[in-house]
């Protein structure tokens, strides 16, 4: 058993941060002394190391609470996506290695500033958050995917594109336009009638995909040319940042 301040310093956890996780039930210690005290075991060191885990995923503390509370809960997958992560956060550094290395072996500035780009680690982690959004939103997706069939859901993916093809269309035009302001509704109602109950803070974290250089980026650019996927991230967050001043 290890008290709380010898998990701190082993784990460089804040000592209010593990007394924090306990009073919202995320990781209770494994028992307490008959002064109060309280005392870890391997097993909560454990849940501790997931905990973080997820953390890095940039997971809220409610969120991580309600997914390691599942059922479903599947550490073997969590550990396979933190070492994915880990791993594109290891290329970015030893790209900003490089790049500094380079700087002083030549004295000269350069303009290369590919080595500061986050796109593939923020894209990574937020299809990692999706994946393990045992939310509300997901639970929704779930009980309206049932029964559904392939067919389907390729009906669905076309007629999405549909939509950023209309981005496409509009993607020379100022992103809090009239007409993006429309388009961005829309998507947003598309995505609440056939998928889940899309707010605008989903709403804001989807354009972040939508532009984050990957996947997404590829096919929404093949439906409504380049840089549409750049355009419909503009447009949402514009629509999103002036729901909230209201």
């Amino acid at each position: 058993m290890r008290t709380v301040h010898e998990v701190s310093e082993l784990t460089g956890v804040s000592i209010r941060a593990l007394q924090y996780y306990d009073r919202i039930g995320l990781l209770p210690p494994a028992e307490y002394t008959e002064s109060g005290y309280r005392l870890y075991d391997d097993t909560a060191l454990e849940k501790l190391q997931q905990i973080l885990l997820f953390k890095d995923l940039e997971f809220p503390l409610k969120e991580i609470k309600a997914i390691m509370e599942n059922p479903d809960f599947d550490r073997e997958k969590a550990l396979e996506q933190q070492i994915k992560l880990l791993s594109l956060k290891k290329e970015r550094l030893e790209k900003l290695i490089d790049l500094a290395r380079k700087i002083k072996k030549t004295g000269v500035y350069t303009m290369d500033f590919t080595a500061f780009d986050t796109k593939k680690i923020d894209e990574y982690a937020a299809q990692a958050k999706a994946a393990w959004g045992k939310t509300q939103e997901y639970h929704e997706f779930e009980e309206k995917s049932k029964g559904g069939t392939l067919e389907g859901q390729k009906k669905l993916n076309v007629q999405m594109m549909e939509i950023f093809k209309e981005f496409g269309l509009l993607k020379n035009e100022a992103p809090d336009s009239g007409e993006a302001r429309k388009l961005v509704k829309k998507l947003q109602e598309f995505i609440t009638e056939h998928f889940y109950t899309c707010s605008d803070e989903i709403l804001s974290g989807l354009g972040t995909m939508y532009a984050g250089s990957g996947d997404f980026t590829k096919n929404i650019d093949a439906a409504g040319g380049e840089g549409t996927a750049a355009f419909a991230n503009e447009a949402i967050q514009a629509f999103v940042g002036a729901r909230g001043q209201v």
